[in-house]
Order: structure tokens, then C-alpha cells, then sequence
């Protein structure tokens, strides 16, 4: 069903929540008219933050006008004659207001569309019941909802009551000052002759009798208000102080840990609307309580009554005023992160973001961000509020930024599109550490104020750990403390706290997470992948998934200590797998064509039961970042004898040449991949097209692989080596790159 559709179905807070979302900027009209055609458009396919997709968004603006003003000329009729002027109006206006910033509309426009399906999918999930219960995020989502409203009826309340005090006092000063003209006539009366004194000072004794009494009972009932009103403010900032809790140490530490996580190749973090929405509530309700604390103080020394009032006033302003600075230093964060392997000399982003900074007007002066890189120890000084002033590990350029606010989507950030790392101050090393294993962040700070220069705030927020290199060749170790980091940090760690060891188990969940993300698959890796690499891992022979449930692996035998009999570690080896599966052998991986964790002996046996021809394409125990062929078949040196055969791994090299699936169908005595499918059943689809006839009188060399003829393939001991046969394929590939003159002198028919 149309997404406008359900929407149009939404009720009460929802409902207005929706309403909420237009306005000039974006007419609902707009919306109602054009809603099949607005929903149809790719408008995630417009890079917000590149400003070369402009001519996308441009595009978008013109069509979305061209379709109102089609919609307003199909008007007929009294009713249509309006509705036509309206559109078309309509139609000027989007053009003037997004012409000459259409990326703003496409902003805009997804903002909109992001909001009414979550509305819509929350307001399903209540009315859905699912066994008789919501699911736990929507019931914490309700919960989360139900302490506003009760904040908001508090609120009210205090509110309330703050203006009857204020009745009340405004009345009891009137009163007083009454007082104060009676005491002067009384004070007058000295002047007069006794007889009158006489006669008008019994009236005016009792009248100055009355009001000191009122006011003296006004005066306790005052005293007893604002105690009152104290104690119910005591108890909204406790459920505001508890709310905020909820929102920041639990939701907001969530989806900073699901950022984390992502940075694994984990789902992604989602959208931050529903805790900006969240926090935009706490600061309007703590904004409206300090003020309501800020009146009533002020009442108190307008009229000073002696009692504890003063104390409990002073007590509230403190309180409020650390509610809304935790809320303001906590929603500054960043939304979009650096890259945690960070090259230098080499281009990057961030995006950094305080969450209610609409609603406190902070961008009526835009803030400036600064962004500086420091180290682990340099982290952990300014956690502790050491004096770290001006101190950095290294110098990043275009690192200011001011931050912008978004009309349309209420959200204000400071986008530092073009930083660049010039260079990098490293720190003395722990023994056995790399420089790969040293990890820093990036620092972000800023100063602004709220309130009209009320209350300043200093504000910092540090990202996840990134690891520097200068060369490519650094990036397989760099990954790996950057992986170990996001999988095992724990919240509110030391800056950058890690155990050194973890449950096997735990380690797979991040390594099947990370493979899944780089090779792009939804086939991540089994259980018996997973038991070939804790055989691999701890040099075990066991097949029980069960024996490697309780083991620990250490940081060191991750990436520090060579496998036995290698000269590389267990991450390498690993790391090595994913490049060539996600830059060579994607498609085979998805279509399950490609065992992989396979060892050889495995292979072997598993190949023994099949008929001759058989084959199985597993992962290189002995190369980084290879794969191999074994295929069953006849031992050419005693007849009746059958035997597995296995090619030299392949590489990147290798399939830059020729890829997997041509290299397959060369061999033709490889007949059925592993268990018994035809291999051009599997594989023909990757085929290479078959060459075209000559054209201009040249023909078009092909490379092909060959196998060597079976008697020379008597040692059975040794992997079969296709270099010496593939030297011809280079050589062609070679010719292949000079110039066409040269390459074919003398050849032309």
C-alpha cells in the first residue's frame, strides 16, 4: 500500500506529529496531489553530501514542478478553477525556494518520506499485536512516550501553579502597601487634635489589625506555595533526570555501539530522527522548568519570606542547569565517522551533529567545530580533565568547520568534507607493538551558547579509534586492531581499552560479520567453516564445533605470531581470503560453488568417493589470499589407481589474466564440481563471450590454460605448478599492451 495512503490513517500524536512535517517549505497539498509520482522517484540515489549530484536534485525539482503544473491544468470546474490557481501557485513557489539549492528539496523530500514510514510502521506494530504483545523496541518506544507525557502534565501543572503564586503574591503586595497607608495615617494623626484623633484612630487600629493578620496568614499560605511548587519541580527533574538516562546512557550509548559495530560491516546504525526527536523533547520540557524556576526565584526576591525556600531554589537551578548541560555535551556526536584506517595525504569526511541544537537556536550564531588528532594517551588525559589545551598528535588540514542548520529537517551539523592528514606524530611503542597497533582518534570541540549568551557550553566528542598509515601495504594489520577494537570495546572504556583475549565463539560472530560485509553476501560462513578455522587457529584436528565453544584466543595469535610453519598470522591469512573472494569470486562464493575452508587432507577424502573428473575449489593453506583446484582422477603410474590432483593456488595476478570460469572450462578434465553438478551448469554463465571474426584483417589473440600431458604429472607428492604454462598467457598479455604497430608487424592478412 502507498506509503500517503497509511499515512493519511495515522491518529492523534502521530497524526500531528505528520502534520508537522509541512508547511511553505513543502505544502501538504503538494504531497496529497502528487504522492503516487513523489514516491516513485529514486530520491536515496542523490548524494546529499557530494555537490557534483546538484544537476540529480536540479532534475528532481524541474520534473516535480512540470508534474503540478500538468496536475493544475487537468483542474476543471468551479472547485478545480481554485485548486488550479493553488497548485500553480504552489508550483512558483518549490521553484523559488529550491532553485538555486535543489539538494535542499531532495532533503526536504526525504526527511518526509524517512518520517511518515516510521510513523506508519510504528502506529502498525501497536495495532498488530504479536502474541499478545508489542514487540520490546516498540514497547520501550511507548514507554519512552508515556514518561513525556506525564513530564508535559507535570510541567503544565507547575506551570499552573507557578501563576497562581504569582496571583497571589501580586495580591498580598497590594495588600501590604495598604498596610503601609494605614500605618502612615495612623501616623498623621499626631497632628490632629485629640478629639479627632480620637474619633478616627479606633477605625483605623482595627483596620491595621485585619490586614496584619491577612497578611501575616497570606504570608505562611505564600511561604507554603512555593514549597509546594519546590517539591513538585524536585519531582519532575527526578523523571526528567531519569528520562535523560534512558534516552542518553541507554538509546544513544545503543546506537553509538551499533555505529561500532557497522564499522565491522554490521547493519547499519540507523537514522538518528527518533532520538533527535527524543532529545528535542528534553530540552523543550528542562527549557520550561529553568524558566518556571528562573520566575519563581524572582518572585522570592521580590517578596523575601524568611524560610528554607531560598535553599530549595538554589538547589533546583543547580540541578536543571547539570540536566541541560549533560543533555547538550551528550548530543553532540558524530554522525558520520572518519575512516578508522586513515592514510595520510589521503582525503576524508566526517559529519559531527548536536541533536538539539534546533531547538535551543544555537545556530542563530553558527558554532565552529575544530577537528584535531590525538593519541590514546592524550585521549584518556582529556577524559580525566587534565590539561590537554592545544596538544595534538599530528596536524590535519581544512579541520574548522561551521555548523549549518537544516530548515527542513530541523537538524544542525558541520560536514568536514575535505580533511586531510598531513602528517602524524607517533608515540614511543610497547614492546611488542606496531604501528599498526597503535591506535588514535579525531577530536571534535566546539563553543556555543543558549539562552542569549545565558549559559555557555564547551562541548567535545572523540571517534572511534582510527589506526594511521602511510602505505597501502599497512592496511591488512591496520584493519585488524581496528576490527578487534569495534568487536571487543566495551562502553565507557579508557580510551582505547581492549581484552587481549577473547571466547572463540565471540571472535567468530565478528569474523562472519566482516566477511559477510566485504564479500557482500548474505551466505556468510558455516559451522564447518568455522570449525576449519579454529582448526587453523589452534593448530587442532578436532571436527566438534563443541571443543572450541570455552577456548580464548589472545591478540597474539590473531594477528602477531606466525601460524606454525607459515610466515604469516591467522588475520592475514583470513584477510587475505576476503580480498580474493570480493575482488575475483563474488558470484561463485553466492551461488555456493566454492567450499574454500577447506584443507587439503578434507579435500581428499572427500573427493576419493566421487567418479573421476570430480572437482572442489578450496582456500590455500600455504599462499595469502589464493585458491586451488583438487579434482579427483587416474594415477598415471599404476593403472586401476585413482588419486586427487591439486593445481597451484591461483591469486588476484592470476584472475587479472583470465578469471576462474574461463580457467575452468580450459581444463576439460575437470567434469563435475563437488558433489555431482556438470561444471558448465554452474559455471557457463561467467563464461567469456566467444571471440568475434577478424576485423580489418587482424585476428584477436586468446589466452587459454592448459595442463600438462599425465606423464609428466608423476610426483604425486607436490602440488601440480601452472606457472611454467601460464609464462605463455603472460607473454601474450605482454604483447597485448605494446603498441599495435609493433605487435603485429608483418602479420596482417
Amino acid at each position: 500500500m502507498a506509503v500517503w495512503i497509511q499515512a493519511q490513517q495515522l491518529q492523534g500524536d502521530a497524526l500531528h506529529q505528520m502534520q508537522s512535517l509541512y508547511g511553505q517549505h513543502f505544502p501538504i497539498e503538494v504531497r496529497h496531489y502528487l504522492s503516487q509520482w513523489i514516491e516513485g522517484q529514486l530520491w536515496d540515489a542523490v548524494d546529499l553530501e557530494n555537490p557534483q549530484e546538484e544537476f540529480k536534485a536540479k532534475r528532481l525539482l524541474d520534473s516535480l514542478i512540470q508534474e503540478l503544473q500538468k496536475k493544475a491544468d487537468h483542474q476543471v470546474g468551479e472547485d478545480g478553477f481554485l485548486l488550479k490557481i493553488k497548485l500553480g501557485h504552489y508550483a512558483s513557489q518549490l521553484k523559488s525556494t529550491y532553485d538555486r539549492c535543489p539538494l535542499e528539496l531532495v532533503r526536504c523530500i526525504k526527511h518526509i518520506l524517512y518520517t511518515e514510514q516510521r510513523l506508519v510502521r510504528e502506529a502498525t506494530n501497536s495495532s498488530s499485536p504479536v502474541g499478545g504483545m508489542m514487540d520490546s523496541m516498540s514497547q520501550k518506544y511507548q514507554q519512552i512516550n508515556q514518561v513525556f507525557e506525564e513530564l508535559r502534565l507535570l510541567t503544565q501543572d507547575t506551570e499552573n501553579d507557578l501563576r497562581k503564586l504569582q496571583h497571589n503574591q501580586e495580591y498580598f503586595i497590594i495588600q501590604y502597601q495598604e498596610s503601609l497607608r494605614i500605618q502612615a495615617q495612623l501616623s498623621s494623626l499626631a497632628s490632629l487634635p485629640p478629639a479627632d484623633r480620637q474619633l478616627r484612630e479606633p477605625s483605623l487600629l482595627s483596620k491595621r489589625a485585619t490586614v496584619e493578620a491577612w497578611l501575616t496568614r497570606e504570608a505562611n499560605t505564600l511561604q507554603k506555595y512555593r514549597l509546594d511548587l519546590a517539591e513538585k519541580h524536585q519531582k519532575t527533574l527526578a523523571l526528567l533526570r531519569k528520562q535523560q538516562t534512558v534516552i542518553l546512557d541507554d538509546e544513544l550509548i545503543q546506537w553509538k555501539r551499533r555505529q561500532q559495530l557497522a564499522g565491522n560491516g554490521g547493519p547499519p546504525e540507523g537514522g538518528l530522527d527518533i532520538l533527535q526527536s527524543w532529545c528535542e523533547k528534553l530540552s523543550e520540557t528542562i527549557w520550561q522548568n529553568r524558566q518556571q524556576i528562573r520566575r519563581a526565584e524572582h518572585l522570592r526576591q521580590q517578596l523575601p519570606i524568611p524560610g528554607p525556600i531560598e535553599e530549595l531554589l538554589t538547589e533546583l537551578n543547580s540541578t536543571i542547569t547539570d540536566i541541560i548541560s549533560a543533555l547538550v555535551t551528550s548530543t553532540f556526536i558524530i554522525e558520520k565517522q572518519p575512516p578508522q584506517v586513515l592514510k595520510t595525504q589521503t582525503k576524508f569526511a566526517a559529519t559531527v551533529r548536536l541533536l538539539v541544537g534546533g531547538k535551543l537556536n544555537v545556530h542563530m550564531n553558527p558554532p565552529q567545530v575544530k577537528a584535531t588528532i590525538i593519541s590514546e594517551q592524550q585521549a584518556k588525559a582529556l577524559l580525566k580533565n587534565e590539561n590537554t589545551r592545544n596538544d595534538s598528535s599530528g596536524e590535519i588540514l581544512n579541520n574548522n568547520c561551521v555548523m549549518e542548520y537544516h530548515q527542513t529537517t530541523g537538524t544542525l551539523s558541520a560536514h568536514f568534507r575535505n580533511m586531510s592528514l598531513k602528517r602524524i606524530k607517533r608515540s614511543d611503542r610497547r614492546g611488542a607493538e606496531s604501528v599498526t597497533e597503535e591506535k588514535f582518534t579525531i577530536l571534535f570541540e566546539s563553543q556555543f551558547s543558549v539562552g542569549g549568551n545565558e549559559l555557555v557550553f564547551q562541548v567535545k566528542t572523540l571517534s572511534l579509534p582510527v589506526v594511521v598509515i602511510v602505505h597501502g601495504s599497512q592496511d591488512n594489520n591496520a584493519t585488524a586492531t581496528v576490527l578487534w577494537d569495534n568487536a571487543f570495546a566495551e562502553p565507557g572504556r579508557v580510551p582505547f581499552i581492549v581484552p587481549d583475549k577473547v571466547l572463540w565463539p565471540q571472535l567468530c560472530d565478528a569474523l562472519n560479520m566482516k566477511y559477510k560485509a566485504e564479500v557482500q553476501s548474505n551466505r556468510g560462513l558455516s559451522e564447518e567453516n568455522l570449525v576449519f578455522l579454529a582448526q587453523k587457529a589452534f593448530s587442532s584436528s578436532s571436527c566438534n564445533p563443541e571443543d572450541y565453544r570455552n577456548l580464548t584466543m589472545t591478540w597474539s595469535q590473531f594477528n602477531r605470531e606466525s601460524l606454525p610453519g607459515r610466515n604469516f598470522t591467522f588475520w592475514q591469512w583470513f584477510d587475505g581470503v576476503m580480498e580474493l573472494t570480493k575482488k575475483h569470486l563474488k558470484p561463485h562464493w553466492n551461488d555456493g560453488a566454492i567450499l574454500g575452508f577447506v584443507n587439503k587432507q578434507q579435500a581428499q577424502d572427500m573427493l576419493m568417493s566421487k567418479p573421476n573428473g570430480t572437482f572442489l575449489l578450496r582456500f590455500s593453506d600455504s599462499e595469502i589470499g589464493g585458491i586451488t583446484i583438487a579434482w579427483v582422477a587416474e594415477n598415471p603410474n599404476k593403472a586401476g589407481e585413482r588419486m586427487v590432483w591439486n593445481l597451484m593456488p591461483y591469486t588476484t595476478k592470476d584472475f587479472s589474466i583470465r578469471s576462474l570460469a574461463d580457467r575452468i572450462s580450459d581444463l576439460n578434465h575437470l567434469l563435475f564440481l563437488y558433489p555431482d553438478r556438470p561444471k558448465d551448469e554452474v559455471f557457463s554463465k561467467y563464461y567469456a563471450p566467444p571471440l568475434s571474426k577478424a576485423v580489418d584483417g587482424y585476428v584477436k589473440p586468446q589466452i587459454k590454460q592448459v595442463v600438462p600431458e599425465s606423464e609428466s604429472m608423476g610426483d604425486t607428492d607436490v602440488d601440480f605448478d601452472l606457472d611454467d604454462t601460464m609464462d605463455v598467457a603472460r607473454h601474450v598479455e605482454e604483447l597485448l599492451r605494446r603498441p599495435m604497430e609493433s605487435q603485429w608487424s608483418g602479420q596482417q592478412s
